[in-house]
């Protein structure tokens, strides 16, 4: 589901902190959510430590460490986007957790997905949007899904999720995804791969898409759209139809632009 054909794998900006961003939340039962549109550092540390310990006992067999449960910078965002429940943030961090787990993303690297990164279907663009998001860009015209493995499409989506995630400057939180439709026919359809990568955002990378454009969409791709939109849950709000025009003006400066977008 989700380019000229360069090296995706260059490095980027590091991995920085996640940053707290405003929060509104309500709810019935004062020990599910917190009534505030902003929780002061103790509260949300209390919430933090709630959500740990309930990890640690029902679910000690998840992994501990960096994106495990015992992450507290990974609760803490999953509580962000459960709006503080802590049964609900328990419950979507058990399944994010399980889901790297038996994935196997902390074992994907460049070598893993060498292969079909040659193809160019998909890369982290080398610079940043004007909003100061990292850029994944996908060149549908070069998705074969009758002839790439599905499951290696997969590996290369979850791989260059986690490098654009990587590249978040400090204060940011998002980043923003390209679909360059220019050139896609009824050989590059690939409604499963488009589901897989809106579904990861949505139960385990929350929040951290921006935006995704679909860029100069032909008219064949239009029913393919009715067909993934009702799948994408709240996310298909995030996709906006554009031009190539419009992503040249709106979202890039001259030195940043990807050169597939100049001519």
């Amino acid at each position: 589901m989700e380019l000229r054909l360069c090296n995706p794998f260059r490095h980027m900006i590091p991995l920085s902190s996640i940053v707290s961003n405003q929060i509104t939340s309500s709810s019935r039962h004062r020990s599910l959510s917190v009534r505030s549109s902003n929780l002061d550092t103790k509260e949300s540390r209390k919430l933090v430590l709630e959500v740990k310990e309930k990890l640690e006992k029902d679910y000690r067999s998840l992994p501990v460490g960096k994106n495990g449960r015992d992450d507290e910078d990974l609760i803490l965002w999953f509580l962000k986007d459960r709006k503080f429940s802590v049964q609900e943030s328990v419950e979507k961090l058990h399944k994010a957790i399980k889901w790297r787990q038996e994935f196997g993303v902390s074992k994907l690297s460049e070598d893993s997905v060498k292969s079909i990164a040659k193809t160019g279907k998909a890369y982290v663009h080398d610079f940043l949007d004007v909003n100061g998001r990292p850029v994944l860009i996908v060149d549908a015209a070069k998705d074969f899904p009758g002839v790439h493995d599905s499951l290696e499409n997969e590996k290369l989506c979850v791989f260059l999720i986690e490098k654009a995630l990587s590249a978040i400057p400090e204060g940011r939180e998002e980043i923003l995804g390209i679909f360059d439709l220019r050139g896609f026919g009824t050989a590059n359809s690939d409604l499963k791969f488009i589901t897989f990568l809106f579904d990861v955002f949505y139960y385990y990378y929350p929040k951290r898409l921006g935006q995704v454009l679909f860029v100069d969409a032909p008219f064949i791709f239009k029913p393919i759209w009715q067909l993934a939109k009702p799948l994408l849950k709240s996310y298909a709000s995030l996709v906006r139809f554009c031009s190539v025009e419009t992503v040249r003006t709106e979202y890039f400066t001259e030195a940043t632009l990807l050169a597939k977008f100049r001519d």
